[in-house]
């Protein structure tokens, strides 16, 4: 697989001329605080060596694009001993996501902004500064010859995984403009369903976040599936508490107690001494969790047994819905996310662009070293890099509960699932051309939606393996 290099030139080795990249900066939306999250941008962009910001985008070389938000979290008081005082200050937050895209509008690079804190409206600054700060350096060119294969009309059918749905979406729309020919349709019905459709003959591949038991993966000593590493994400605990503009703290043991019932009220010891300057309320833990069958249950579910011996022994790890002790559930990321929002005092668990995009309070977690962590995409990318030892031949492996220092501990791959055998010629040719573009294209579009693309060292034995197909 070929990869061509192209530097940015925001930090270009000394003495060495490099050429002026012409960059266009395109509108952010029109949430609130885009337009000034674009003005910010650009004003970082004018700064940064090798660059010249043009006012169109028929003069750009690149043309940098995405969404992004400012928004209010939370308020506190100047007096915390009365919330009914009316100068209370405001705590904004945001988010933003940006890609890269050269004349030909294939996507160079992306990546997801979010602050480290929340603070004053100076978070659009903050926010620039990340994204033009990690945009120096290298990007990958997208530059891939059209496929030589004579293509038919093809529509292949998927279901599964809701945890990467947001990023498999914009995956299929972007691959149809580039391959016409090839339709791709694809349902979010849980991890635990897309693989029984697929075991059924009823899809053409399953989306998947849960591992496949072997006694379903073998036949007679052969794998009847191969299994595709296409991201990395992370899942977060998200809660619904007025009035907290503090981020809270999780230790593994907090999450576990709450989730088996044992701990039931906000301001309970445990959560105050790892949240001493947060007003915690004395109010009942509304658990909310998935009531389908979903790999993002089983991430978490297999985070808690890492974690917590009583969890393991209780519950265990299941993508399909386990016997849950406490709580109320709902269908899907968005199902949770909708639920927490809309009940008080609750606690729940979705995936990071979720909990973004729907302006939901979550928190830091304390990694196997001790340290409480944010998730972000250097948490998630440090969550693989600790497992990097343990990538089995076959690529199903668990990540969570990694080492490291600065590792997110609720971080786990998602799989594309495919039939090792397909006797459709057509089908078997759009799935391989699109599992190709998945492994260049596609890989360089998943940060501008939170999640972390697969390692380089891992994408080459995927293109291995595609070969072989």
């Amino acid at each position: 697989m070929r990869i061509l290099i192209l530097c940015l030139v925001l930090s270009a080795l000394p003495g060495v001329a490099q050429p002026v990249k012409n960059v266009y900066v395109d509108s952010f939306g029109d949430k609130p605080g885009a337009s000034e999250l674009r003005q910010q941008v650009t004003a970082e962009l004018r700064k940064s060596p090798g660059v010249q910001v043009v006012a169109a985008p028929t003069d750009a070389d690149l043309v940098l694009s995405g969404t992004g938000e400012v928004y209010v979290k939370s308020h506190y008081s100047l007096n915390p001993r009365d919330r009914s005082v009316n100068d209370a200050q405001a705590v904004y937050t945001g988010y933003l996501s940006v890609e890269l895209k050269d004349k030909k509008g294939e996507t160079v690079w992306s990546y997801l902004a979010t602050p480290h804190s929340s603070g004053s409206r100076d978070v659009s600054r903050i926010l620039a500064r990340l994204v033009v700060k990690k945009l120096s350096g290298e990007v990958v060119d997208p530059s891939s010859a059209p496929s030589k294969d004579v293509i038919h009309m093809t529509m292949l059918n998927g279901a599964g995984a809701t945890f990467p749905y947001p990023v498999y979406k914009k995956w299929f729309e972007a691959f149809h403009k580039r391959f016409p020919e090839i339709e791709i349709h694809y349902e979010p019905v849980g991890s635990e369903a897309g693989i029984n459709r697929l075991m059924e003959g009823a899809t053409d591949f399953a989306g998947s976040d849960a591992m496949i038991g072997a006694d379903e993966y073998f036949a007679g000593g052969k794998p009847k599936f191969l299994r595709f590493p296409t991201i990395m994400g992370a899942v977060v605990p998200v809660y619904s508490l007025p009035d907290m503009p503090t981020e809270l703290r999780f230790t593994p043991e907090i999450l576990a107690g709450i989730y088996l019932g044992r701990i039931r009220k906000w301001n309970d010891p445990r959560i105050k001494a790892v949240n001493r300057d947060a007003m915690l309320p004395d109010r009942e833990i509304a658990v909310i969790h998935r009531s389908d069958g979903s790999g993002t249950s089983y991430v978490w579910t297999d985070y808690l047994s890492k974690v917590s011996a009583d969890w393991k022994a209780a519950v265990g790890v299941n993508s399909a819905p386990p016997k849950w002790p406490i709580g109320a559930g709902a269908e899907g990321n968005e199902g949770v996310a909708k639920l927490v929002r809309d009940t008080p005092a609750s606690i729940g668990y979705v995936e990071y662009i979720y909990a973004i995009t729907n302006h939901m309070a979550y928190g830091s977690l304390r990694n196997s070293a001790g340290r409480f962590t944010s998730p972000d995409l250097e948490s998630i990318l440090a969550a693989a890099r600790g497992s990097s030892s343990r990538i089995a031949e076959d690529f199903q492996t668990s990540i969570t509960n990694p080492p490291g220092a600065d590792a997110y501990p609720v971080a786990a791959f998602s799989w594309f699932v495919v039939p090792a055998q397909v006797n459709d010629a057509d089908k078997k040719r759009a799935l391989k051309e699109f599992l190709q573009w998945m492994l260049g294209a596609g890989e360089r579009q998943a940060a501008a939606l939170g999640y972390v693309s697969i390692a380089p060292e891992v994408l080459l034995r995927e293109q291995r393996m595609l070969d072989r197909y």
